[in-house]
Protein backbone atom coordinates (compact mmCIF):
# COMPACT_ATOMS: atom_id res chain seq x y z
CA UNK A 1 0.00 0.00 0.00
CA UNK A 2 1.34 3.29 -0.76
CA UNK A 3 0.75 5.37 1.89
CA UNK A 4 -0.58 9.60 1.28
CA UNK A 5 -1.14 12.08 3.50
CA UNK A 6 -3.31 14.99 1.95
CA UNK A 7 -2.07 18.33 3.08
CA UNK A 8 -5.03 21.39 1.68
CA UNK A 9 -7.25 23.77 3.66
CA UNK A 10 -10.09 23.15 1.50
CA UNK A 11 -12.05 20.22 3.40
CA UNK A 12 -13.95 19.46 0.21
CA UNK A 13 -10.72 19.23 -1.97
CA UNK A 14 -9.28 16.84 0.32
CA UNK A 15 -12.67 14.86 0.74
CA UNK A 16 -12.42 14.12 -2.68
CA UNK A 17 -9.14 13.04 -3.35
CA UNK A 18 -9.66 10.80 -0.26
CA UNK A 19 -11.97 8.87 -1.92
CA UNK A 20 -10.39 9.01 -5.13
CA UNK A 21 -7.13 7.46 -3.82
CA UNK A 22 -8.41 5.15 -1.45
CA UNK A 23 -10.60 3.79 -3.86
CA UNK A 24 -7.91 2.73 -6.44
CA UNK A 25 -7.14 -0.45 -4.21
CA UNK A 26 -3.23 0.61 -3.68
CA UNK A 27 -3.19 3.63 -1.91
CA UNK A 28 -4.09 4.38 1.87
CA UNK A 29 -4.75 8.13 2.93
CA UNK A 30 -2.81 8.53 6.37
CA UNK A 31 -3.80 11.55 7.40
CA UNK A 32 -4.88 15.20 6.28
CA UNK A 33 -3.72 18.51 7.18
CA UNK A 34 -5.05 21.86 7.41
CA UNK A 35 -1.75 23.99 6.82
CA UNK A 36 1.61 23.00 6.37
CA UNK A 37 2.64 23.11 10.06
CA UNK A 38 0.20 20.53 10.36
CA UNK A 39 1.73 18.83 7.12
CA UNK A 40 4.77 18.53 9.26
CA UNK A 41 3.32 17.19 12.11
CA UNK A 42 1.40 14.26 10.45
CA UNK A 43 5.10 13.34 8.16
CA UNK A 44 6.78 12.59 11.42
CA UNK A 45 4.17 11.29 13.17
CA UNK A 46 2.94 9.15 10.13
CA UNK A 47 5.86 8.55 8.13
CA UNK A 48 3.52 8.34 4.98
CA UNK A 49 5.29 7.64 1.39
CA UNK A 50 3.80 10.46 -0.77
CA UNK A 51 2.37 14.23 0.29
CA UNK A 52 0.19 16.00 -1.52
CA UNK A 53 0.77 19.21 -0.80
CA UNK A 54 -1.43 22.63 -1.35
CA UNK A 55 0.88 25.93 -1.79
CA UNK A 56 -1.54 28.75 -0.16
CA UNK A 57 -2.16 27.20 3.02
CA UNK A 58 -2.59 29.55 6.12
CA UNK A 59 0.08 30.00 9.15
CA UNK A 60 2.52 27.85 7.69
CA UNK A 61 2.54 27.57 3.66
CA UNK A 62 3.29 24.58 1.26
CA UNK A 63 6.34 25.82 0.29
CA UNK A 64 7.48 26.52 3.68
CA UNK A 65 6.41 22.74 4.68
CA UNK A 66 8.25 21.25 1.52
CA UNK A 67 11.55 23.23 2.05
CA UNK A 68 11.66 21.82 5.77
CA UNK A 69 10.56 17.95 5.13
CA UNK A 70 13.03 17.98 2.18
CA UNK A 71 15.77 18.99 4.78
CA UNK A 72 14.71 16.95 7.31
CA UNK A 73 16.89 13.62 7.21
CA UNK A 74 14.54 12.02 9.01
CA UNK A 75 11.94 12.51 6.69
CA UNK A 76 14.55 11.96 3.45
CA UNK A 77 12.15 9.22 1.97
CA UNK A 78 8.85 11.29 1.60
CA UNK A 79 8.07 12.04 -1.56
CA UNK A 80 6.07 15.41 -2.00
CA UNK A 81 3.83 16.47 -5.06
CA UNK A 82 2.74 20.11 -5.17
CA UNK A 83 -1.14 20.91 -5.62
CA UNK A 84 -1.39 23.50 -8.14
CA UNK A 85 -3.28 25.94 -10.70
CA UNK A 86 -0.06 26.84 -12.80
CA UNK A 87 -2.05 30.19 -13.52
CA UNK A 88 -1.71 31.57 -10.17
CA UNK A 89 0.77 29.71 -7.88
CA UNK A 90 4.20 31.69 -8.86
CA UNK A 91 5.86 29.82 -6.06
CA UNK A 92 6.02 26.16 -7.99
CA UNK A 93 9.40 26.67 -9.23
CA UNK A 94 10.86 27.53 -5.58
CA UNK A 95 8.99 24.11 -4.75
CA UNK A 96 11.07 22.55 -7.14
CA UNK A 97 13.97 23.34 -5.94
CA UNK A 98 12.83 23.21 -1.83
CA UNK A 99 12.77 19.48 -3.15
CA UNK A 100 9.32 18.61 -4.23
CA UNK A 101 9.12 15.85 -6.72
CA UNK A 102 6.74 17.07 -9.48
CA UNK A 103 3.21 18.73 -9.64
CA UNK A 104 -0.63 18.22 -9.93
CA UNK A 105 -3.55 19.92 -10.96
CA UNK A 106 -5.95 20.38 -8.62
CA UNK A 107 -8.54 19.70 -11.23
CA UNK A 108 -6.41 16.45 -13.02
CA UNK A 109 -8.17 13.95 -13.81
CA UNK A 110 -9.12 10.87 -11.22
CA UNK A 111 -6.77 8.38 -13.28
CA UNK A 112 -4.12 11.40 -13.44
CA UNK A 113 -4.34 11.62 -9.32
CA UNK A 114 -3.72 8.10 -9.21
CA UNK A 115 -1.03 7.88 -11.80
CA UNK A 116 0.87 10.59 -10.05
CA UNK A 117 0.58 9.19 -6.54
CA UNK A 118 2.24 5.68 -8.44
CA UNK A 119 4.62 7.68 -10.05
CA UNK A 120 6.75 9.60 -7.04
CA UNK A 121 6.16 6.67 -4.49
CA UNK A 122 8.54 4.83 -6.86
CA UNK A 123 10.73 7.35 -6.52
CA UNK A 124 10.43 8.81 -9.79
CA UNK A 125 9.64 12.34 -10.85
CA UNK A 126 5.96 14.15 -11.99
CA UNK A 127 7.50 15.43 -15.16
CA UNK A 128 6.35 14.23 -18.01
CA UNK A 129 3.34 15.81 -18.63
CA UNK A 130 4.23 18.88 -21.52
CA UNK A 131 2.31 21.52 -19.68
CA UNK A 132 5.11 20.45 -16.83
CA UNK A 133 7.38 21.03 -18.41
CA UNK A 134 6.57 24.95 -20.31
CA UNK A 135 5.76 25.59 -16.80
CA UNK A 136 9.10 24.86 -15.66
CA UNK A 137 11.21 26.27 -18.20
CA UNK A 138 8.96 29.65 -17.61
CA UNK A 139 9.47 29.80 -14.41
CA UNK A 140 13.68 28.78 -14.98
CA UNK A 141 13.96 31.79 -17.85
CA UNK A 142 12.37 34.41 -15.63
CA UNK A 143 15.62 34.91 -13.70
CA UNK A 144 18.50 33.59 -16.12
CA UNK A 145 21.66 32.66 -14.16
CA UNK A 146 25.47 33.31 -15.48
CA UNK A 147 27.32 29.97 -16.45
CA UNK A 148 30.77 29.80 -15.62
CA UNK A 149 32.97 27.43 -16.64
CA UNK A 150 29.74 25.05 -16.48
CA UNK A 151 29.41 25.82 -12.87
CA UNK A 152 27.01 28.22 -11.14
CA UNK A 153 28.82 29.49 -8.05
CA UNK A 154 25.49 30.87 -6.27
CA UNK A 155 24.31 27.44 -6.43
CA UNK A 156 26.75 24.97 -6.31
CA UNK A 157 25.33 23.15 -9.80
CA UNK A 158 29.13 21.65 -10.93
CA UNK A 159 28.73 20.40 -14.46
CA UNK A 160 32.35 19.52 -14.93
CA UNK A 161 31.40 16.98 -12.61
CA UNK A 162 29.69 14.73 -14.79
CA UNK A 163 30.96 13.43 -18.31
CA UNK A 164 29.55 14.27 -21.65
CA UNK A 165 27.24 11.48 -21.94
CA UNK A 166 25.57 12.22 -18.92
CA UNK A 167 25.63 15.95 -20.04
CA UNK A 168 23.33 14.68 -23.20
CA UNK A 169 21.30 12.18 -20.65
CA UNK A 170 21.08 15.34 -18.16
CA UNK A 171 19.72 17.35 -21.19
CA UNK A 172 17.00 15.14 -22.03
CA UNK A 173 15.57 14.07 -18.71
CA UNK A 174 15.57 18.27 -17.81
CA UNK A 175 12.40 17.82 -20.92
CA UNK A 176 10.62 15.57 -19.22
CA UNK A 177 11.95 12.16 -21.22
CA UNK A 178 11.81 9.29 -19.45
CA UNK A 179 14.32 6.75 -19.35
CA UNK A 180 13.00 4.99 -22.44
CA UNK A 181 12.91 7.82 -24.39
CA UNK A 182 15.91 8.78 -23.28
CA UNK A 183 17.47 5.34 -24.53
CA UNK A 184 16.08 5.45 -28.12
CA UNK A 185 17.31 8.90 -28.30
CA UNK A 186 20.68 8.17 -27.94
CA UNK A 187 20.96 4.61 -28.88
CA UNK A 188 21.64 2.94 -25.18
CA UNK A 189 19.53 0.41 -23.57
CA UNK A 190 17.44 2.05 -20.77
CA UNK A 191 19.49 -0.01 -18.06
CA UNK A 192 22.21 1.96 -19.29
CA UNK A 193 20.38 5.22 -19.01
CA UNK A 194 19.13 4.41 -15.76
CA UNK A 195 22.79 4.00 -14.44
CA UNK A 196 23.59 7.17 -15.81
CA UNK A 197 20.54 8.65 -14.33
CA UNK A 198 21.51 7.33 -11.01
CA UNK A 199 24.77 8.42 -11.48
CA UNK A 200 24.05 12.22 -12.64
CA UNK A 201 21.63 12.33 -9.65
CA UNK A 202 24.82 11.34 -7.05
CA UNK A 203 27.26 13.69 -8.50
CA UNK A 204 25.32 16.69 -8.25
CA UNK A 205 23.26 15.26 -4.94
CA UNK A 206 20.22 15.60 -6.25
CA UNK A 207 17.20 14.21 -4.76
CA UNK A 208 15.44 12.90 -7.94
CA UNK A 209 14.66 13.80 -11.34
CA UNK A 210 12.92 17.03 -10.57
CA UNK A 211 15.93 18.53 -8.93
CA UNK A 212 18.05 17.63 -11.92
CA UNK A 213 15.65 19.62 -14.14
CA UNK A 214 15.76 22.49 -11.98
CA UNK A 215 19.83 21.56 -12.19
CA UNK A 216 19.66 21.36 -16.06
CA UNK A 217 18.32 24.51 -16.24
CA UNK A 218 19.63 26.97 -13.65
CA UNK A 219 23.19 25.67 -14.70
CA UNK A 220 22.49 27.02 -17.73
CA UNK A 221 22.91 23.23 -19.90
CA UNK A 222 19.34 23.61 -20.79
CA UNK A 223 17.50 26.75 -22.47
CA UNK A 224 14.20 27.76 -21.59
CA UNK A 225 12.36 27.48 -24.96
CA UNK A 226 14.67 25.46 -26.87
CA UNK A 227 16.03 22.73 -25.08
CA UNK A 228 19.24 22.85 -25.43
CA UNK A 229 22.18 25.15 -25.11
Amino acid sequence: MIRVLLADDQALIRAGFRVLLEAAGDVEVVGEAVNGAQAMDLARAQCPDVILMDIRMPEVDGLEATRRIAADSALAGIKIVILTTFETDDYVYQALRAGASGFLVKDAEPEDLIRAVRVVARGEALLSPSVTRRLIATFAARAPLPVNNRRDTRLGHDLSRITEREREVLALVAQGLSNEEIATRLYLSPLTTKTHVSHIMTKLDARDRAQLVVIAYESGLVVPGTGVT
